[in-house]
């Protein structure tokens, strides 16, 4: 199964135990789907675009080691951990219920070369360069600690390795950016200060030997080499 096809297939991998948020993140739901054209001018097309770029540091037969923060309920990231049975893969999030979430799902579909560990991005319990690639998929919007967030993401990368994912970046789109100072900030659910996509592409650039930045309405797609 390819990439496209992995991410097409994410809601239906959930089964029965799908939640709103399952739907809005693989616009599979109606809800879901009104959702991410009202708040993100999203559409199925735009969907399967940011995630393709926010995954393309995992290569399709990837066998290393591989952190992913945070990984809410996985249902974005189980089908394609489904197809590396040769890697070996941690997920952690601060969240316990969205932790065991993605565990469940790790379990109905036989996912064994995973652990899930509770913890904070902020301070990572691994070893320095423990990673060959990390994964992070809408996550730093939420961090209250960004800065803490890319120095210990950066820590547990080895050289050369691959740091990639997404996350909401202000100015790329108004809606989005009313939605989020009006409703997901006063929520709790986003923390600011937020990039915008210039300097999200001047942090990596400064950080990383190869930094690509690709933005997609307001959310920006990020790849970059240790």
């Amino acid at each position: 199964m390819n990439r496209r096809e992995q991410i097409r297939s994410a809601y239906r991998f959930t089964g029965n135990n799908a939640s709103l948020y399952d739907g809005m993140m693989t616009y599979s739901t109606l809800l879901g789907k009104a959702i991410c054209r009202l708040v993100w001018n999203m559409d199925g097309e735009k969907n399967i675009r940011y995630l393709e770029r926010a995954l393309s540091g995992i290569p399709e037969d990837f066998s290393g080691r591989m952190l992913e923060v945070p990984v809410g309920t996985g249902v974005l990231t189980m089908p394609v951990y489904r197809d590396l049975p040769d890697a070996d893969i941690t997920c952690l999030d601060y969240s316990a219920d969205m932790m065991n979430a993605a565990r469940q799902k790790a379990e109905t579909a036989g996912i064994r070369n995973i652990r899930f560990v509770q913890g904070d991005v902020g301070a990572l319990p691994f070893d320095d360069a423990s990673f060959d690639a990390v994964l992070s998929l809408n996550g730093f919007h939420a961090f209250p600690d960004k800065e803490a967030a890319y120095r210990e993401t950066y820590r547990v990368l080895r050289k050369d390795g691959v740091f990639c994912g997404c996350f909401y970046v202000q100015d790329g789109c108004s809606r989005t950016d009313w939605f989020v100072r009006h409703l997901y900030v006063p929520k709790g659910y986003f923390t600011p200060p937020f990039e915008t996509e210039a300097s999200l592409r001047e942090r990596l650039s400064r950080l990383y030997r190869q930094a690509e930045v690709v933005r997609v309405e307001g959310i920006a797609c990020f790849r970059c080499v240790k």
